[in-house]
């Protein structure tokens, strides 16, 4: 099943895609926590492994994410054939 759903068309868009708006919305999200202040990006002691970080953890939500909404639309398919 992992590798049928892994190889459905448009799965890795989504997960790039929802990764990227996560990461977007969670460094915009955590700027307007510090006042929307320029400052906030020169802050990091290490502004790659940040970003590195951001990265990462939009990978890892787009992929959990856009897996849960492709295996439900496969065994939703199964079900009905």
């Amino acid at each position: 099943m992992f590798q049928k759903i892994i190889s459905t068309k448009g799965f890795w868009k989504s997960v790039i895609s929802l990764g990227a708006a996560f990461a977007l919305l969670f460094v915009i999200f955590k700027w307007g926590i510090e006042g929307f202040k320029v400052s906030y990006f020169s802050s990091f002691k290490s502004p790659t492994a940040f970003f590195l970080g951001l990265i990462v953890g939009g990978f890892i939500y787009g992929f959990l994410v856009t897996y849960g909404k492709f295996r439900g639309k496969l065994k939703k398919d199964e079900e009905r054939n």
